[in-house]
């Protein structure tokens, strides 16, 4: 059990430490060294002010903590034994590594949808999820702003993962960076596609920060995470998305640049 709590602590320190990296440096271009030469990136309008970058950060805190249990239980018990995790590579064909990662976001993306759809439910939202939308006009500290029940059911995609799919526990660990990374994108505030994404196929496929941000500003529809296609075939995609992604880009490159 005291071997348990150290394991727990040190992943609890990475963990934290990654979302303050990943998360602070985005934040620190963006919104302090480069905030008036990106004023044409930025989504909205409003501005968010420090009570809610301290009220994010904590909450990403207790959230991380939450994340370094459920990892420590999928990895560092005799519940590990039951996964389909594997730490030797020849266990697998060595292209089965980077599938993994590609199959593991394709799973996670269809795991949040639903959860998140579950969550916007009236009689769970203001105990859960409301939390996350205090932040209507999100930052990079918004990534894992969550109730601490939120949490536990945001990590429970590893338990997913681990019971589901084979993967080698360093892919796991690189799926956790790689989500992260794209949820401060979400939660960026500014758009930063380039000009190319909308005429392209990758743009009816993938989300964007402008995707994302339309759920905080609006409070419904965009529920996915990394992929467009669980909206569109629900039909819960917010109507105005395109708009209001060629409004930015228009704001960014011009009426003429941002449709080329």
């Amino acid at each position: 059990m005291e071997q348990l709590v150290k394991t727990t602590a040190v992943i609890f320190g990475m963990t934290l430490v990654r979302y303050l990296i990943l998360a602070g440096i985005p934040f620190l271009f963006f919104y302090i060294i480069l905030s008036t030469s990106t004023s044409k990136y930025k989504i909205q309008n409003r501005t968010a002010g420090r009570k809610d970058f301290f009220r994010e950060i904590l909450f990403s805190s207790s959230s991380s903590l939450v994340f370094a249990v459920i990892a420590v239980v999928v990895a560092f018990t005799p519940l590990k034994s039951y996964t389909l995790l594997y730490s030797d590579y020849n266990a697998y064909p060595l292209w089965w590594a980077p599938v993994s990662l590609v199959l593991s976001l394709v799973i996670h993306d269809t795991y949040f949808y639903w959860m998140h759809r579950l969550m916007h439910h009236k009689k769970i939202f203001r105990y859960t999820h409301k939390v996350h939308h205090q932040s209507t006009n999100p930052s990079p500290w918004s990534s894992y702003s969550f109730h601490i029940l939120e949490a536990v059911a945001e990590g429970g995609i590893l338990l997913v993962l681990a019971f589901t799919l084979p993967m080698h526990t360093e892919m796991l660990i690189l799926f956790t960076v790689v989500s992260l990374i794209i949820n401060v994108y979400g939660h960026l505030g500014y758009e930063i596609m380039p000009k190319g994404l909308r005429n392209s196929f990758l743009f009816e496929v993938i989300n964007t920060s402008v995707y994302h941000n339309l759920h905080h500003s609006k409070f419904k529809g965009n529920y996915s995470l990394y992929f467009r296609w669980w909206d569109k075939l629900m039909k819960t995609e917010n109507p105005d998305y395109v708009k209001e992604y060629d409004r930015i880009q228009e704001q960014r490159f011009g009426a003429r640049a941002a449709m080329a």
